[in-house]
């Protein structure tokens, strides 16, 4: 059951709204920042195994 918010109603579920979608794009920058770090990863590991 949801509480009675009165007049501040918008207010409080606004701040609830960002606070998602900004969770949610931290969430999307860390997962392509992980794609990017694997690739250069394997990248690196590639050009260490040839040079053996």
């Amino acid at each position: 059951m949801l509480p009675d918010l009165g007049k501040y109603a918008f207010a409080v579920q606004g701040s609830y709204l960002v606070a998602a979608l900004l969770l949610g794009a931290l969430i999307a920058v860390t997962w392509w920042q992980r794609g990017r770090v694997k690739t250069q990863l394997a990248e690196a590991e590639a050009r260490a195994r040839v040079g053996k």
